[in-house]
């Protein structure tokens, strides 16, 4: 195991719909990957607005028009050996992972949809909580998905 240091500081943000929808992206890299928005948090920056600079940065949505209305972490996962190499050579930090804190976002008009600047992601789609598919992730992801999907929706995954 790991000391605390060595996890990457990380925000996650979940825009959610009034009729429950979720916003998931898929990943420039590798193809095939979705998930929820999310980033490093910067020294002396809260995970809070690390999230919501993150979510902007990535979605375009901005602080007003979304609303935070729940927040859990951290979550932890470990990178496997090969994505520790390739955190090594782009940060020269040998993180083992990264400590994750989630934050629910309400957003004010069902009908925003999110800009992609194409960097980190190719695509969007809505999906109720319970249709993420757990598959849609790399491995080493697959738990932290799991309890977000438990601790926020009450949807238990497989």
């Amino acid at each position: 195991m790991f000391s605390a240091e060595l996890y990457r500081p990380n925000a996650a943000i979940i825009y959610r719909r009034s009729n429950g929808q979720v916003l998931v992206c898929e990943r420039v890299k590798p193809s095939g990957a979705w998930q929820f928005p999310q980033g490093g948090v910067k020294k002396g920056e809260s995970p809070r607005d690390a999230a919501c600079r993150e979510g902007m940065e990535e979605t375009g949505f901005r602080p007003n028009e979304y609303d935070i209305v729940a927040e859990h972490g951290p979550y932890r996962y470990d990178y496997p050996p090969t994505e520790r190499e390739r955190v090594l050579r782009k940060r020269g930090i040998p993180y083992a992972g990264q400590e994750q804190h989630y934050f629910l976002c309400l957003m004010r008009d069902d009908n925003a949809e999110p800009w992609l600047d194409y960097k980190e992601f190719c695509s969007f789609r809505w999906v109720q909580p319970e249709e993420f598919d757990l598959n849609w992730l790399p491995d080493f992801k697959r738990e932290v998905y799991r309890q977000v999907l438990r601790d926020f929706f009450g949807v238990e995954k497989s």
